[in-house]
């Protein structure tokens, strides 16, 4: 890795990614500080660039995601953050910031941050196919419970029946 490459640990990134609204997140103020720039430049290169930010890619959060996100983390205190809304940006709006922040800084920490969203979302799909498998194999093993259970009866019937044989009278001479 060369000098001018910047290298955050993925677990740092990670760790700022939140769940809000059914959907994976970066705030703002975290991406801010990933990418080495004051939050406020962030926001206004976003509002400046508008357009490129629908709704499934940024959106504010409400006093009340606020609260909850106060409550659960403790990372945002009052009176230590902007009296503006928090922003979060989905996968694709952090894709999209690449196109309107140019520093070689957030270029770079762009890449990195889209990379994790990218783990995140093979371990999520890979744990949904180990959910799946594990299903198929519970239901291979009630089939095979059935199965065996008929074994049992079968071999139980064809007991019964060889110790009916057995009770019949020999024909034939006797000694």
């Amino acid at each position: 890795m060369s000098q001018n490459e910047i290298s955050i640990p993925d677990e740092i990134i990670s760790d700022k990614i939140y769940f809000i609204r059914g959907q994976k997140v970066m705030l703002d103020k975290d991406l801010a500080g990933l990418y080495q720039v004051e939050t406020k430049n962030l926001k206004r290169q976003v509002r400046r660039n508008i357009e490129r930010f629908p709704e499934d890619f940024m959106f504010e959060l409400t006093d009340f995601e606020m609260d909850s996100l106060r409550s659960q983390f403790g990372t945002l205190k009052r009176g230590q953050h902007s009296k503006y809304a928090l922003m979060a940006f989905t996968e694709n709006g952090v894709s999209m910031l690449s196109s309107v922040l140019n520093s070689p800084t957030a270029i770079k920490v762009n890449i990195q941050i889209i990379r994790v969203f990218t783990k995140i979302r093979e371990a999520l799909n890979d744990t949904l196919s180990l959910k799946l498998e594990i299903e198929q194999i519970k239901k291979k093993l009630e089939n095979q419970n059935k199965n065996i259970e008929l074994v049992f009866n079968y071999l139980d019937e064809l007991m019964e029946k060889q110790e009916k044989k057995i009770e019949r009278t020999k024909i034939g001479y006797k000694h």
